[in-house]
Protein backbone atom coordinates (compact mmCIF):
# COMPACT_ATOMS: atom_id res chain seq x y z
CA UNK A 1 0.00 0.00 0.00
CA UNK A 2 2.80 2.35 0.84
CA UNK A 3 4.96 2.17 -2.74
CA UNK A 4 1.92 3.78 -4.76
CA UNK A 5 0.69 6.75 -2.24
CA UNK A 6 4.79 7.33 -2.83
CA UNK A 7 4.87 7.04 -6.22
CA UNK A 8 1.75 9.15 -6.51
CA UNK A 9 3.00 11.71 -4.01
CA UNK A 10 6.29 12.13 -6.21
CA UNK A 11 4.08 13.08 -9.36
CA UNK A 12 2.00 15.60 -7.58
CA UNK A 13 5.45 17.15 -6.79
CA UNK A 14 6.32 16.97 -10.20
CA UNK A 15 3.36 18.45 -11.49
CA UNK A 16 4.04 21.80 -9.29
CA UNK A 17 7.22 21.87 -10.11
CA UNK A 18 7.78 25.99 -11.44
CA UNK A 19 9.46 26.97 -15.23
CA UNK A 20 12.25 29.13 -15.40
CA UNK A 21 12.27 32.75 -16.26
CA UNK A 22 15.26 33.27 -18.31
CA UNK A 23 16.47 37.00 -19.38
CA UNK A 24 17.95 36.97 -22.34
CA UNK A 25 20.12 40.08 -23.27
CA UNK A 26 20.28 40.67 -26.60
CA UNK A 27 22.69 42.97 -29.63
CA UNK A 28 22.17 46.52 -29.13
CA UNK A 29 22.93 47.06 -32.46
CA UNK A 30 24.80 44.32 -34.30
CA UNK A 31 23.62 41.24 -34.33
CA UNK A 32 26.67 39.36 -34.09
CA UNK A 33 26.82 40.21 -30.68
CA UNK A 34 24.70 37.52 -29.39
CA UNK A 35 25.98 34.89 -27.60
CA UNK A 36 25.54 31.02 -28.47
CA UNK A 37 23.91 30.59 -24.98
CA UNK A 38 21.65 33.21 -25.89
CA UNK A 39 20.82 31.35 -28.81
CA UNK A 40 20.37 27.78 -27.52
CA UNK A 41 18.18 29.22 -24.47
CA UNK A 42 15.37 31.49 -27.38
CA UNK A 43 15.48 27.98 -29.53
CA UNK A 44 14.42 25.80 -26.30
CA UNK A 45 11.97 27.64 -24.27
CA UNK A 46 8.82 27.47 -24.47
CA UNK A 47 7.53 30.87 -25.03
CA UNK A 48 9.05 33.96 -25.78
CA UNK A 49 7.88 37.55 -24.21
CA UNK A 50 9.39 40.95 -26.04
CA UNK A 51 9.43 44.32 -25.52
CA UNK A 52 7.95 44.94 -29.37
CA UNK A 53 6.83 41.47 -31.06
CA UNK A 54 7.92 43.33 -34.20
CA UNK A 55 11.28 44.30 -34.07
CA UNK A 56 11.65 41.13 -32.20
CA UNK A 57 10.95 38.79 -35.01
CA UNK A 58 13.25 39.92 -37.27
CA UNK A 59 16.00 39.07 -34.88
CA UNK A 60 14.24 35.39 -34.27
CA UNK A 61 14.23 35.31 -38.32
CA UNK A 62 17.49 35.98 -39.03
CA UNK A 63 18.46 33.07 -36.80
CA UNK A 64 15.70 31.01 -37.51
CA UNK A 65 13.95 30.62 -33.99
CA UNK A 66 10.02 29.43 -33.92
CA UNK A 67 8.85 30.11 -30.98
CA UNK A 68 5.34 31.38 -29.91
CA UNK A 69 5.85 35.52 -29.16
CA UNK A 70 3.82 37.64 -27.00
CA UNK A 71 4.35 41.48 -26.03
CA UNK A 72 5.64 42.59 -22.31
CA UNK A 73 5.51 46.28 -22.15
CA UNK A 74 5.55 49.47 -20.34
CA UNK A 75 1.33 49.41 -20.95
CA UNK A 76 0.53 46.22 -20.60
CA UNK A 77 2.98 44.87 -17.73
CA UNK A 78 0.16 44.20 -14.71
CA UNK A 79 -2.09 42.05 -16.83
CA UNK A 80 0.63 40.56 -19.55
CA UNK A 81 2.75 39.46 -16.16
CA UNK A 82 0.05 38.13 -14.33
CA UNK A 83 -0.86 35.48 -17.70
CA UNK A 84 3.66 35.17 -17.69
CA UNK A 85 3.74 34.01 -14.07
CA UNK A 86 0.63 31.54 -14.66
CA UNK A 87 2.57 29.62 -17.55
CA UNK A 88 5.70 29.62 -15.32
CA UNK A 89 3.71 28.15 -12.08
CA UNK A 90 2.57 25.59 -14.93
CA UNK A 91 6.32 24.50 -15.81
CA UNK A 92 7.12 26.57 -18.62
CA UNK A 93 10.46 28.12 -19.19
CA UNK A 94 10.03 31.88 -20.70
CA UNK A 95 12.73 33.91 -22.20
CA UNK A 96 12.05 37.70 -21.43
CA UNK A 97 13.80 39.99 -24.24
CA UNK A 98 13.80 43.69 -24.57
CA UNK A 99 14.17 45.67 -27.76
CA UNK A 100 17.79 45.62 -27.43
CA UNK A 101 20.46 44.89 -24.74
CA UNK A 102 19.55 43.25 -21.19
CA UNK A 103 15.85 43.33 -19.90
CA UNK A 104 15.15 44.70 -16.69
CA UNK A 105 17.55 48.30 -16.88
CA UNK A 106 15.46 51.06 -17.98
CA UNK A 107 12.48 48.67 -19.02
CA UNK A 108 9.33 46.79 -17.40
CA UNK A 109 11.64 43.52 -17.01
CA UNK A 110 12.44 44.69 -13.42
CA UNK A 111 8.51 44.32 -12.71
CA UNK A 112 8.02 40.49 -13.99
CA UNK A 113 11.71 39.60 -11.82
CA UNK A 114 10.05 40.80 -8.86
CA UNK A 115 6.89 39.26 -9.60
CA UNK A 116 8.80 35.87 -10.10
CA UNK A 117 10.79 36.05 -7.21
CA UNK A 118 7.67 37.03 -4.77
CA UNK A 119 5.94 33.63 -6.52
CA UNK A 120 9.26 31.61 -5.76
CA UNK A 121 9.95 30.77 -9.81
CA UNK A 122 13.44 30.51 -10.68
CA UNK A 123 15.11 33.38 -12.75
CA UNK A 124 18.38 33.25 -14.29
CA UNK A 125 20.01 35.79 -16.61
CA UNK A 126 21.72 34.86 -19.71
CA UNK A 127 24.38 37.49 -20.20
CA UNK A 128 25.33 39.59 -22.98
CA UNK A 129 25.13 43.41 -24.60
CA UNK A 130 24.43 46.72 -22.57
CA UNK A 131 24.25 49.83 -24.06
CA UNK A 132 24.87 51.90 -20.57
CA UNK A 133 28.51 49.37 -19.73
CA UNK A 134 29.51 49.82 -23.51
CA UNK A 135 29.21 53.55 -23.36
CA UNK A 136 30.94 53.93 -19.78
CA UNK A 137 34.22 51.90 -21.09
CA UNK A 138 34.38 54.14 -24.17
CA UNK A 139 33.96 57.66 -22.38
CA UNK A 140 37.87 57.18 -21.34
CA UNK A 141 36.52 58.81 -17.80
CA UNK A 142 36.51 57.05 -14.54
CA UNK A 143 34.81 53.80 -14.06
CA UNK A 144 35.92 52.30 -10.73
CA UNK A 145 32.93 53.70 -9.13
CA UNK A 146 30.02 55.09 -11.49
CA UNK A 147 26.19 55.03 -10.91
CA UNK A 148 23.62 54.42 -13.94
CA UNK A 149 21.06 56.80 -13.77
CA UNK A 150 18.82 55.87 -16.94
CA UNK A 151 15.97 57.80 -18.68
CA UNK A 152 15.43 61.39 -16.91
CA UNK A 153 11.53 62.86 -16.32
CA UNK A 154 10.39 63.74 -19.63
CA UNK A 155 8.73 67.09 -17.71
CA UNK A 156 10.80 69.71 -17.68
CA UNK A 157 10.48 70.74 -14.42
CA UNK A 158 10.94 66.93 -12.80
CA UNK A 159 14.14 67.00 -14.92
CA UNK A 160 15.38 70.48 -13.10
CA UNK A 161 14.67 68.38 -10.04
CA UNK A 162 16.27 65.33 -10.61
CA UNK A 163 19.63 66.94 -11.58
CA UNK A 164 19.49 69.31 -8.75
CA UNK A 165 19.50 66.08 -6.33
CA UNK A 166 22.42 65.12 -8.67
CA UNK A 167 25.09 68.17 -8.44
CA UNK A 168 26.80 66.60 -5.10
CA UNK A 169 27.00 62.99 -7.12
CA UNK A 170 30.76 62.49 -7.36
CA UNK A 171 30.43 59.16 -9.36
CA UNK A 172 30.85 59.03 -12.86
CA UNK A 173 27.08 59.11 -13.88
CA UNK A 174 25.42 57.36 -16.66
CA UNK A 175 22.12 58.60 -18.76
CA UNK A 176 19.67 57.31 -21.52
CA UNK A 177 19.26 59.77 -23.53
CA UNK A 178 15.99 59.95 -26.58
CA UNK A 179 17.04 62.03 -29.74
CA UNK A 180 13.87 64.40 -29.34
CA UNK A 181 15.11 65.73 -26.65
CA UNK A 182 18.79 65.61 -26.71
CA UNK A 183 20.23 68.92 -26.96
CA UNK A 184 17.61 70.21 -24.33
CA UNK A 185 18.90 67.74 -21.73
CA UNK A 186 21.99 68.93 -22.54
CA UNK A 187 21.40 72.60 -22.01
CA UNK A 188 20.04 71.89 -18.54
CA UNK A 189 22.86 69.43 -17.37
CA UNK A 190 25.35 72.26 -18.55
CA UNK A 191 23.34 75.23 -16.45
CA UNK A 192 22.56 73.16 -13.50
CA UNK A 193 25.83 70.60 -13.33
CA UNK A 194 28.14 72.65 -14.88
CA UNK A 195 29.80 72.59 -18.07
CA UNK A 196 31.70 69.05 -16.87
CA UNK A 197 33.71 66.81 -18.98
CA UNK A 198 31.15 63.74 -20.76
CA UNK A 199 31.42 61.22 -23.56
CA UNK A 200 28.00 60.99 -25.71
CA UNK A 201 27.54 57.29 -27.66
CA UNK A 202 25.13 56.73 -30.48
CA UNK A 203 24.57 53.80 -32.76
CA UNK A 204 26.68 51.71 -30.44
CA UNK A 205 28.00 48.85 -32.37
CA UNK A 206 26.65 49.99 -35.95
CA UNK A 207 27.99 50.68 -38.82
CA UNK A 208 27.83 54.44 -38.08
CA UNK A 209 29.05 54.27 -34.44
CA UNK A 210 29.90 57.70 -32.92
CA UNK A 211 31.93 58.85 -30.11
CA UNK A 212 31.53 62.55 -28.82
CA UNK A 213 34.38 63.14 -26.02
CA UNK A 214 34.64 66.97 -24.63
CA UNK A 215 32.73 69.33 -22.14
CA UNK A 216 29.01 69.52 -21.96
CA UNK A 217 29.47 72.67 -24.25
CA UNK A 218 31.77 71.16 -26.52
CA UNK A 219 29.74 68.36 -27.36
CA UNK A 220 26.25 70.59 -27.74
CA UNK A 221 28.04 72.52 -30.52
CA UNK A 222 29.28 69.55 -32.20
CA UNK A 223 25.74 68.41 -32.28
CA UNK A 224 24.68 71.20 -33.87
CA UNK A 225 26.75 71.31 -36.67
CA UNK A 226 24.72 67.63 -38.06
CA UNK A 227 21.73 65.85 -38.63
CA UNK A 228 22.62 63.97 -35.38
CA UNK A 229 19.98 63.23 -33.68
CA UNK A 230 18.69 59.96 -34.52
CA UNK A 231 18.45 56.66 -32.19
CA UNK A 232 18.82 56.69 -28.39
CA UNK A 233 21.86 58.16 -27.04
CA UNK A 234 24.14 57.41 -24.10
CA UNK A 235 25.81 60.45 -22.12
CA UNK A 236 28.69 59.67 -19.47
CA UNK A 237 29.86 62.55 -18.13
CA UNK A 238 31.99 63.03 -15.06
CA UNK A 239 30.84 63.32 -11.35
CA UNK A 240 31.32 66.38 -9.08
CA UNK A 241 34.71 67.16 -7.89
CA UNK A 242 35.75 66.64 -4.69
CA UNK A 243 35.44 69.43 -1.97
CA UNK A 244 39.14 69.41 -1.69
CA UNK A 245 39.27 69.82 -5.39
CA UNK A 246 36.96 73.06 -4.96
CA UNK A 247 38.59 74.45 -2.52
CA UNK A 248 42.08 73.91 -3.96
CA UNK A 249 41.19 75.56 -7.59
CA UNK A 250 40.31 78.53 -5.10
CA UNK A 251 43.22 78.46 -2.81
CA UNK A 252 45.13 78.37 -6.56
CA UNK A 253 43.07 81.56 -7.57
CA UNK A 254 45.04 83.71 -5.22
CA UNK A 255 48.89 84.46 -5.19
CA UNK A 256 50.50 82.85 -3.00
CA UNK A 257 51.48 86.10 -0.81
CA UNK A 258 48.16 86.65 -0.29
CA UNK A 259 47.70 82.99 0.65
CA UNK A 260 50.64 83.70 3.46
CA UNK A 261 48.96 86.61 4.73
CA UNK A 262 45.51 85.32 5.25
CA UNK A 263 46.57 82.99 7.98
CA UNK A 264 49.40 85.97 9.34
CA UNK A 265 46.46 87.75 9.44
CA UNK A 266 44.62 85.23 11.81
CA UNK A 267 47.42 85.21 14.31
CA UNK A 268 49.43 82.39 12.49
CA UNK A 269 53.21 82.44 12.63
CA UNK A 270 54.82 82.01 9.68
CA UNK A 271 56.11 78.56 10.00
CA UNK A 272 52.28 77.39 10.54
CA UNK A 273 50.79 79.48 7.65
CA UNK A 274 53.12 77.90 5.41
CA UNK A 275 52.22 74.56 6.89
CA UNK A 276 48.47 75.60 6.53
CA UNK A 277 49.56 76.84 2.63
CA UNK A 278 51.35 73.71 1.44
CA UNK A 279 48.05 71.75 2.66
CA UNK A 280 45.47 74.21 0.93
CA UNK A 281 47.37 74.15 -2.43
CA UNK A 282 48.60 70.65 -2.14
CA UNK A 283 52.46 71.63 -2.51
CA UNK A 284 55.42 71.01 -0.07
CA UNK A 285 56.56 73.50 2.96
CA UNK A 286 59.68 73.04 1.37
CA UNK A 287 57.96 74.89 -1.55
CA UNK A 288 56.30 77.45 0.18
CA UNK A 289 58.82 78.27 1.97
CA UNK A 290 61.12 78.71 -1.29
CA UNK A 291 58.32 81.06 -3.06
CA UNK A 292 57.41 83.34 -0.22
CA UNK A 293 61.03 83.89 1.04
CA UNK A 294 62.37 84.76 -1.93
CA UNK A 295 59.80 87.55 -2.29
CA UNK A 296 60.32 89.12 1.27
Amino acid sequence: MLRPLLNERVVRMEEVKTGTLYLVATPIGNLEDITYRALKTLKEVDLIAAEDTRHSLKLLNHFEIKKPLISYFEHNKTKRGEEIIKHLLEGKNIALITDAGTPGISDPGEDLVRLAIENNINVTVIPGCTASVTALVLSGLPIRRFAFEGFLPHDKNERKKYLELLIDEGRTMVFYISPHNCLDVLKEMKEILGDRKGTLCRELTKKYEEVIRGTLSEIIESLKSGNRMKGEMVLVIEGAPKKDDCEKEDWLSVSLDEHMNFYLSQGYDKKEAMKLVAKDRGITKREVYAQYMRKT
